[in-house]
Formats: C-alpha cells, structure tokens, sequence
C-alpha cells in the first residue's frame, strides 16, 4: 500500500487522498440534468409531450367509438414522432458542431 507524506510529517493512503478528491466533485441531480438538457434542445422535450398527448387522445377516442377521429390521432402521432427525432438530430447536429469550435 502506498502513502504520501505531507509537509507537516501527516501521511495519507492513497485511497483517502481520493475518496477525498472524490467528495468534492459536484453531482448533477435528475432535476437538473432535464433543466440542462431542455436549455440545450427544448424541442424534443415538447416533441414526446405532444407525441404522448396526441397518442392518449387517440386511444380515448377508440375507446369512445369515434374511429374517425382515432385514425386521424394515429396519423398525427406519426407526424408529432417524425418531428421529435427531426429535433433529436439537429441537436445532435449543434452539439457536435459546438464541440468542434472548442476544440479548436
């Protein structure tokens, strides 16, 4: 096992000097890590929100009998996923390019 020696005569092992080095590194929470995400891409979020919404309306609506308006959910549900993975690819598209600029 290897230690170090401080100035002051004091010695760490090495797996407390980086359990140490280990608590002062920040964490992000589930609550911010979404707030960051949206920031940086907020229309995917609203994409699966719409998705989601014009899904559950279509499923009430067959289950009212109204298979009109059903298919029409369907197809709009296609239409709301098409525009989600659309906003995934153009933040993909951002981000690698906002890396690239500070690499350089």
């Amino acid at each position: 096992m290897s230690s170090k020696t401080h100035e002051n005569g004091e010695q760490d092992i090495d797996w407390v000097q980086l359990r140490k080095d280990m608590d002062s590194i920040r964490v992000e929470t589930i609550q911010e890590k979404f707030e960051r995400k949206f920031k940086e891409n907020p229309f995917v979020p609203i994409g699966c929100v719409a998705t989601a919404g014009v899904l559950l309306y279509g499923l009430w609506c067959f289950r009212l009998g109204r298979t009109r308006m059903s298919q029409y959910m369907m197809r709009a549900r296609i239409a709301a996923q098409g525009f989600t993975v659309a906003a995934l690819i153009v933040g993909i598209g951002i981000s690698a390019n906002n890396v690239s600029k500070q690499n350089e």
